[in-house]
């Protein structure tokens, strides 16, 4: 079965040998526009399985092919992208023999897209300075359906020369690819984007969860509410399906508490206070303790019922 891609018009831009670790629910489709937009794209995932389908659904597309280890695939690309789960994963494809550092020519840009933490960046960093590399962290936001449709937002951490070298190949699955400051500075804007999803999720999830239980259509209400000052896009995209209750898909609440983890932890090291992050992070713990562990992060109305 085919991982959904949906082409879209790709700027031109110079095609680039490129190098792509971590085919998931968000990095297979990245991968593919890519692909689509005319690069020579490598590929590495841990389940070489999901290599071969890669390299079976994008075939037509070109100059694509898979890779045993992270440093086969770095060997040769000008731009290493990546997408893992957390920083351990991360490190464990950068770093050491096999890693894709051990494989890339000086001079070479690796760019994460993984949610990690601001101090992994800051140390992964350090660690391509001293090869001559070059390193960005750029998470992104839009989920599964964004890098489907090559409609990321990507905030982006590092130096401005490599940034410019990075951001018209990145435009093929981004709407927006943003330099927000040093490495490190590309999560601390995710975490902001997390903080920002977590309160408006909650207090809708209140507001669905009222609604209903004062007998409101609640698809109308939102139609309305959805054109004055509480329209957002959690509103336009999660309300409906709340109010059917439907939450097997989207962002899982597994992933949201990892993120929220690392919010937290860099709160206590920067002196934020995240009272209402805090205490939504906890909400996030009761569903995971309904089992809703992989339900989208809109089943926090589950709670409420």
């Amino acid at each position: 079965m085919n991982t959904t891609i949906n082409p879209k018009t790709y700027d031109p831009t110079p095609a680039r040998r490129v190098a792509f670790l971590g085919l998931g629910v968000m990095g297979f489709p990245m991968a593919g526009h890519l692909a689509l937009a005319g690069h020579a794209v490598t590929v590495y995932n841990r389940n070489a399985t999901k290599s071969e389908a890669f390299c079976a659904q994008l075939a037509s597309a070109g100059a694509v092919k898979r890779a045993a280890t992270p440093s086969a695939a770095a060997a040769g690309a000008d731009i290493v992208f990546c997408c893992v789960g957390n920083d351990e994963d991360l490190r464990s494809v950068v770093l050491g023999e096999q890693g894709a550092f051990a494989g890339m020519a000086p001079g070479a840009i690796f760019v994460d897209h993984t949610t990690a933490s601001a101090n992994v960046a800051r140390e992964l960093d350090q660690a391509a300075r001293a090869k001559g590399l070059q390193f960005i962290d750029a998470p992104v936001s839009g989920g599964q359906a964004g890098a489907q449709n090559g409609l990321l937002t990507v905030m982006c951490g590092g130096d401005a020369a490599a940034f410019e070298v990075v951001k018209p190949v990145a435009m093929a699955y981004a709407r927006a690819v943003t330099l927000m400051g040093p490495v490190g500075a590309g999560q601390l804007a995710k975490m902001v984007n997390q903080i920002c999803i977590a309160g408006l999720v909650q207090g809708l999830s209140e507001a669905i969860a009222f609604g209903q239980r004062a007998g409101l259509d609640m698809n109308q209400a939102l139609g309305v509410i959805g054109k004055g000052a509480a329209q957002s896009w959690q509103l336009d995209n999660r309300g409906p399906t709340m109010v059917e209750g439907k939450f097997d898909f989207g962002f899982a609440v597994d992933w949201m508490r990892k993120d929220l983890g690392l919010v937290l932890d860099e709160a206590k090291r920067n002196g934020a206070r995240l009272p209402v992050t805090a205490l939504v992070d906890q909400f996030y713990a009761d569903v995971q303790d309904m089992g809703g562990g992989r339900w989208d992060t809109s089943s926090l109305i589950k709670r409420l019922k």
